[in-house]
């Protein structure tokens, strides 16, 4: 049966799958829009044409898009929309749409709501059965990963890690065992911090350091964790990072461990890995308690 105008429907006999025909309505639609992550060139004429069409732009930073609009002499009002005011921001949108008008989102620069606000927008309009179109267009991890030297299949990515060193440990430990290419973002100021607890965590792998992608200082640094970490000890650098780290190795399903725990913790130590982590890995592997494998390095009763 027919849900709303033409474009959502309820299918019979499963009230929780709606099916949503985009271009196929009379309300107002949500567009998100991706905008250059460096290079303005890289915005499709589809992005320009839509920023052209609507109504009205969501947008991060008004300031920012405005920039990208007088370069491209587009003509339109703006709404911020951001992590501080999307409560009661999001209601205005509604009712405007609702009305007919369609509105377009935007983050600073690439997808909307890949590490950026304007995910709880979309999650609003779908709960109003109002239409939500993706456009396609750049992304930053993506971009850097193809370029890396780190395999492109299969990737994991998980954008800015808590910058709290508890919480971040954490999540890195649930990343540990998961053999997919790792995608990070992260702050210039905080990289070499975070890349410490990769090696605590994670080990020394392989690993690519990409700022300013597709600006005039592109860069590349590729290398392992330590010595990426040995060049963030002697240099400084600026613009937005892309950390991609490769995945966990594949262990063979009849691999058999030999020596005693505290030679096995020992020999993982060797590899770059830090005691705790290793004493983890060792209790893992051994199916037994961290704790166990804790006194038995430590020659503890």
């Amino acid at each position: 049966m027919v849900k709303n105008a033409a474009s959502l429907f309820v299918l019979k006999g499963r009230k929780n799958l709606k099916k949503q025909r985009s271009f196929q309505t009379d309300q107002g639609m949500l567009y998100l829009v991706p905008t250059p992550i460096g290079n303005l060139e890289d915005i499709s004429i589809r992005a320009i044409h839509t920023l052209q069409a609507v109504d009205l732009i969501a947008s991060e930073d008004t300031r920012n898009t405005q920039k990208l609009l007088n370069h491209f002499e587009i003509s339109c009002p703006q709404r911020s929309l951001h992590e501080h005011n999307f409560k009661q921001r999001i209601p205005e949108l509604l009712n405007f749409l609702q009305e007919g008008k369609n509105i377009a989102q935007v983050s600073d620069a690439g997808m909307p709501s890949v590490s950026d606000p304007g995910h709880e927008l979309v999650d609003a309009c779908i709960k109003a059965e109002i239409p939500v179109v993706a456009l396609p267009g750049p992304t930053a991890g993506l971009t850097a990963l193809i370029a890396a030297g780190i395999s492109v299949q299969p990737n994991y990515f998980y954008g800015f890690l808590p910058r709290k060193k508890k919480e971040q440990i954490e999540e890195l430990e649930k990343l540990a065992d998961i053999s997919a290419s790792l995608i990070f973002y992260e702050s210039p100021y905080r990289l070499k911090t975070t890349i410490t607890q990769m090696i605590e965590v994670l080990g020394n792998r392989k690993a690519v350091i990409c700022r300013e992608l597709t600006k005039i200082h592109e860069e590349y640094l590729r290398g392992n964790l330590s010595e990426l970490k040995a060049y963030l000890t002697e240099n400084t650098i600026k613009g937005e990072c892309c950390l991609l780290v490769e995945g966990a190795k594949e262990k063979a399903i009849t691999e058999v461990f030999t020596g005693t725990l505290k030679e096995q913790v020992e020999e993982l130590i060797e590899t770059g890995q830090k005691p705790n982590a290793a004493i983890k890995e060792v209790a893992k592997r051994n199916n037994l308690k961290k704790q166990q494998v804790y006194n038995d390095y430590h020659d503890l009763k």
